[in-house]
């Protein structure tokens, strides 16, 4: 199978890249040099490097896309120049990939394309599952964002094409995402909740991302919307305890919420939305999940970072 991949060098697709070996890849990114070099541990004789789709007019060649470019949303604060950053670093290329998708007359058997469950905005205690419509106002950036996201991706399903979108919780590895960020303070033993800490976190171990995305990718009744996050989510509370108890540490420390406000502005809000999404769909097509629940997956991740 031949696969364009976008987002390659970033959290999620360098791990799938690991267990793409038996396929030949195409990886769209800005710096081609970049990015073999931060994939140095791969089979570099199925993988090609391009840094623009504009010789391409369309993706008969194509047998699958996999797109999970984007800016990441949580490393800087909200400025005007930040957000436009992270719209258009995910709705330009979803729209120059669907644009040649259009254009094939053999176009790709499947177009799996990123998304986030910030599209539902803060459901407090309800459960959420990929039919529960948004808790959004006009300024909701984070629904914003993914609502536009994918309604560009869905414009290239056809026949011939199906298109599954990905709404990822809070992936959890010791490479990136939430979990490098949240350990140095654990670690220290000033970890703690966040506000009151009844959010809920939908959580999701990074094998169990790569694992689903190739579920989805290899089984042809897969098409529409996936949660992508384990079926138990927790309050914030109960994970910091927990993590902090992984850790053989103290769980004293709270954060005001005005505090994080106060540092990050308006992007504090990926932190106190509340979203106890449930993966309906992914199980619904046969996925099963290695982490269920969070203590095996923090033992995993901890014990794996540790060697």
């Amino acid at each position: 199978m031949h696969i364009l991949l976008t987002g390659g060098t970033g959290f999620i697709g360098s791990e799938l890249i690991k267990q793409l070996v038996g396929h030949q890849i195409t990886v769209l990114t800005r710096s081609p040099n970049t990015a073999k070099n931060k994939l140095k541990y791969t089979d570099f004789s199925n993988i090609n490097y391009i840094d623009n789709l504009s010789a391409w007019q369309d993706l008969n060649h194509i047998d699958a896309v996999i797109n999970l470019a984007g800016e990441p949303i949580a490393h800087k604060r909200w400025t005007a120049i930040q957000k436009h950053n992270i719209c258009q670093s995910r709705w330009e290329t979803t729209q120059s990939i669907v644009s040649l998708i259009k254009a094939s007359s053999s176009p790709p058997d499947c177009f799996i394309s990123g998304s986030a469950v910030g599209y539902y905005g803060d459901k407090q205690q309800h459960i959420v599952t990929e039919k529960t419509s948004p808790e959004i106002d006009n300024d909701s950036f984070t629904h914003n964002v993914c609502k536009t996201w994918e309604d560009i991706a869905q414009q290239a399903c056809n026949p011939s094409t199906r298109v599954c979108i990905i709404r990822t919780g809070i992936v959890l590895g010791v490479q990136g995402g939430a979990l490098s960020a949240m350990l140095p303070p654990f670690r220290f033993g000033v970890g703690g909740k966040l506000g009151n800490g009844n959010q809920y976190m939908p959580w999701i171990h990074i094998q169990d991302v790569v694992r689903a995305i190739l579920h989805i990718l290899m089984t042809q009744k897969a098409r529409g919307i996936f949660n992508l996050c384990a079926p138990h989510p927790v309050q914030n509370k109960y994970f910091s305890l927990l993590l902090a108890k992984t850790l053989h540490r103290p769980c004293l420390i709270t954060t005001p919420k005005w505090l994080l406000k106060l540092i990050m502005g308006e992007s504090s809000v990926i932190l106190f939305d509340s979203v106890r999404a449930k993966p309906r769909q992914l199980t619904k097509i046969g996925f099963t999940f290695t982490f269920s629940r969070l203590e095996p997956a923090l033992k995993q991740i901890l014990l794996t970072s540790s060697r």
